[in-house]
């Protein structure tokens, strides 16, 4: 595998300028639950901006500052733009930053929807709308022309990147690059010059075709956190042991086997009609001296936050009530983005 040495991808727990937010509106599937899902977003918002800023796409601007100034939000750590979206997804349309010679520079990959699922058109002009309106100073802009949405990856910095065969390999995605070929193209857009694939774990109800956000991450020391499922009689259980088996194989760029950590599973959670939600704790955010977690209103809920902080024991942890999040198939990690240091004006 061929490396762009002068690029790297940096990991999630390195220092951030801030975090972006698409708000949810009346024109986006969230229209029956913005009651209980604003709260939420107000939440994230609220916790983000006691370590750095928010930086938040809406279709309009005043409502959003009136409501997070009602909250107590410093707003002079919020920057709103007026940008249209179809839906709130910023982890799987916004940038993806890399490092090239030590400036940051903004990848603007294509988001199709998870495979053409869903519309996107107004999603996929978000970075760039972002671009024309000054949120990123001088900070260069570049479109690799592929499909790769942020959840779907996970680097630890030093050019390892670890994500899952059947999102990336789906051929509703690049269908015209083999597995070898998608590599190359990674390894050089990237300065990755480690892909580890899992071929196993999945959530009921998820969208993303088992985004890797939603199962194992990828943590400071050569750790994962994964998902772990105990429940035998869970439909979950034999996919995620053979994940849990895939991951124990696996071994750090100089021949050690990770320090695992296993995050608990909450109760199945399901909609009005019966269909089962993809609440999962691996969907965390990490943030300047922090990390962000979905709780479910589960039994387990402090079991996952005692487990992330085993990964990260130099941060806050702090829980946020995602219950509504996961009525549109997400949670923390798929709604924000987070921005490296250098980038914003």
């Amino acid at each position: 595998m061929r490396t762009e040495k002068s690029r790297r991808l940096p990991a999630e727990w390195e220092e951030q300028d801030g975090v972006l937010l698409a708000w949810p509106h009346e024109m986006s599937d969230w229209k029956p639950h913005l009651d209980a899902v604003e709260p939420v977003f107000i939440e994230i918002v609220r916790h983000v901006t006691r370590f750095e800023r928010a930086i938040i796409v809406a279709p309009g601007r005043e409502m959003i500052l009136s409501r997070l100034r009602d909250a107590g939000v410093p707003l002079d750590r919020v920057t709103v733009y007026e940008i249209p979206t179809n839906d709130t997804w910023a982890r799987d349309f916004g940038p993806i930053t890399i490092e090239e010679k030590g400036r940051p520079v903004l990848l603007d990959f294509g988001f199709n929807g998870w495979g053409l699922k869903f519309s996107a058109d107004l999603d996929n002009q978000v970075t760039t709308s972002l671009k024309e309106a000054g949120a990123f100073a001088e900070t260069p802009v570049r479109i690799p022309g592929l499909i790769l949405e942020g959840g779907s990856v996970e680097s630890d910095g030093r050019g390892t990147l670890l994500t899952t065969s059947t999102c990336l390999l789906n051929r509703n995605r690049n269908p015209h690059l083999s597995r070898k070929e998608l590599e190359r193209r990674l390894s050089s857009i990237l300065g990755v010059d480690r892909i580890l694939w899992l071929t196993h774990g999945y959530l009921a109800g998820d969208d993303t075709d088992s985004h890797v956000d939603t199962l194992a991450r990828l943590c400071p020391d050569d750790t994962i956190a994964y998902v772990k499922c105990d429940d035998p009689g869970d439909e979950h259980y034999g996919s995620l042991c053979c994940m849990e088996v895939e991951l124990e194989r696996l071994r750090t760029a100089d021949g050690r086997p990770y320090r695992l950590i296993p995050l608990p599973w909450p109760s199945a959670v399901f909609d009005e009609e019966g269909e089962r939600l993809p609440a999962t704790y691996a969907n965390y955010l990490v943030i300047n001296g922090a990390v962000l977690v979905p709780t479910y209103r589960d039994p387990n809920d402090e079991a996952a936050l005692a487990a992330v902080g085993r990964a990260y024991p130099d941060r806050d942890i702090i829980g946020i009530d995602c219950s509504a999040l996961i009525l549109q198939h997400g949670s923390l990690h798929c709604v924000t983005m987070q921005i490296p240091r250098g980038v914003l004006a």
